[in-house]
């Protein structure tokens, strides 16, 4: 990209004010509050020597996902739409070889740790590879939304700083209009081949050209587990757009979390249609489970009519499932139409928005499929909740579960959650009495990245680590959480 005067980098980031800790710090940290450091205090007062820890120090660091799927899991299949509507398929094997290629093209170009690379693509194997690829050697996949008006993605990118953008070529007039007011974008880089490659703007590269100069020879990882590794804008602000920048522990601790029963529970023998946007809030963390798992992976790319859609479910023989609650209307409607049915599915994740009653029924009642409801927040990662059932709720008659499956759920180990009043005071799980909303959890954001920009405080949580997530909610005496309002006194701030 050949653009006005620049620096040859963007500003360093603030790593005093940043939302992970530098090794030092995290050492530092690790010898205060870890038993097996330092010292400890006994029964009687004495400082005593702990046991020497046996564990070996094993960094939750996302390289080793796709390493893991490519390792143990590497014929199993990845599958794309096209814009043309035709198929690619590539498996777990390819797509790590391919993603450490991408990896030595930015070394070789001088992108390194905590560098911003910017994605603006729809759901392909070339995108997860390019996500693996920045994350492998600790720069930051940082997602833009196509949706977003124009003014807005020029801020995000200016405001995060981006060293390079990742687009599909479909993106290419606006891509063109955002280079001239983004002087940090050093690269454009189009996730084609020659053939595919948009005439403007001028000096863009092609993917595959581009891939095919570097070998798998890379090394990836070798970097502090708190390095970031994410970086999502919350879109729902009455000011502007605020970043949320993920860590490398945070994405893989909420990984885990996914991947319990409760949550999506994927596992190796499971087909995943990824439904949900890979700009869409770290896509519910759905490319990093599915490769944990080593399940086969369908992504639909910009085709989501009902026809598209249920095409993919049947033909892939698909069995769950993510997406907001539109997506599924318009797939129900389509097969009402036809008077299809559904064969292979077993369990959607409905998200985005409150999901309506007549959905579940549907699915329940038309295809046998389960509908599992779920809340969460960018500022999350974004799962904060899933309404499956616990025994008591899965021992009643269908009609008496209703209520339990339309509430925003219960949480997941990995994530606390609170009810308070105005004045801090914490409520009680009564089901009755609402109150302030309020979480915390290794996944959960700290502080804006780089400030919001509307002289607001980076810090977003209290002393004892709650943010506000700005939802008023009841809490049952089984957990069960139900959103009721929103505080009249705060944005909304990107709410799934």
């Amino acid at each position: 990209h050949a653009g006005p005067e620049r620096d040859a980098r963007p500003a360093p980031l603030d790593t005093a004010a940043a939302p992970w800790r530098t090794p030092s710090q995290a050492a530092a940290n690790g010898r205060a509050n870890h038993p097996s450091r330092g010292t400890t205090m006994s029964r009687t007062g004495e400082r005593v020597a702990p046991a020497t820890a046996t564990m070996q120090p094993w960094s939750l660091t996302m390289n080793r996902v796709l390493e893991h799927a490519a390792r143990w899991h590497g014929t199993r299949e990845l599958v794309s739409r096209r814009l043309d509507g035709g198929l690619d398929r590539t498996t777990w094997s390819q797509v790590h070889d391919r993603a450490r290629r991408f990896s030595g093209a930015l070394r070789a170009a001088g992108i390194g740790v905590a560098d911003r690379v910017a994605t603006l693509a729809m759901n392909s194997a070339r995108h997860v590879e390019a996500w693996y690829g920045i994350m492998g050697i600790g720069a930051v996949c940082h997602t833009l939304n196509p949706r977003l008006f124009e003014a807005d993605l020029e801020y995000i990118v200016n405001h995060a700083q981006d060293r390079w953008l990742v687009a599909d070529p479909v993106f290419a007039p606006l891509v063109a209009k955002l280079l001239p007011k983004c002087p940090t974008v050093e690269r454009v880089v189009f996730l084609c081949d020659g053939a595919g490659l948009p005439a403007a703007p001028v000096g863009a590269h092609a993917y595959e050209t581009l891939i095919a100069g570097h070998s798998t020879d890379v090394r990836w990882g070798e970097f502090d587990e708190l390095t970031p590794s994410g970086l999502c804008y919350t879109s729902g602000t009455t000011g502007h757009p605020k970043g949320v920048l993920y860590t490398h522990r945070s994405n893989y601790l909420h990984m885990l979390m996914l991947l319990q029963k409760d949550c999506f529970g994927f596992a190796s023998q499971d087909v995943v249609l990824q439904v949900v946007p890979m700009f869409h809030a770290n896509a519910w963390g759905l490319p990093f489970a599915a490769a944990a798992a080593g399940a086969k992976l369908v992504m639909p790319g910009p085709k989501l009519d009902g026809q598209s859609v249920y095409e993919l479910l049947e033909g892939e023989q698909v069995n769950c499932s993510a997406a907001v609650p539109t997506v599924w209307q318009v797939l129900l409607d389509f097969l009402d139409s036809k008077k299809l049915r559904l064969t292979t599915l077993k369990r959607v994740l409905i998200g985005g928005s409150a999901c309506p009653e007549g959905l579940i029924r549907a699915f329940r009642d038309q295809h046998g499929v389960d509908v599992i409801h779920a809340w969460g927040m960018t500022e999350m990662s974004p799962l904060g909740t899933t309404a499956t059932l616990n025994q008591q709720a899965a021992a009643l008659d269908p009609e008496a579960q209703m209520p339990y499956k339309l509430s925003q759920g219960r949480v997941p180990f990995g994530v606390d959650m609170q009810i308070t009043d105005d004045d801090g005071r914490v409520l009680p799980h009564d089901g009755r009495q609402p109150g302030r909303l309020k979480v915390r959890g290794a996944n959960v954001v700290a502080r804006y990245f780089r400030g919001t920009g509307d002289g607001e405080a980076r810090e977003v949580v209290d002393a004892d680590g709650w943010f506000d997530t700005g939802d008023v909610a009841t809490i049952d005496a089984e957990g069960y959480m139900r959103i009721t309002d929103r505080a009249k006194d705060l944005i909304k701030s990107g709410g799934e």
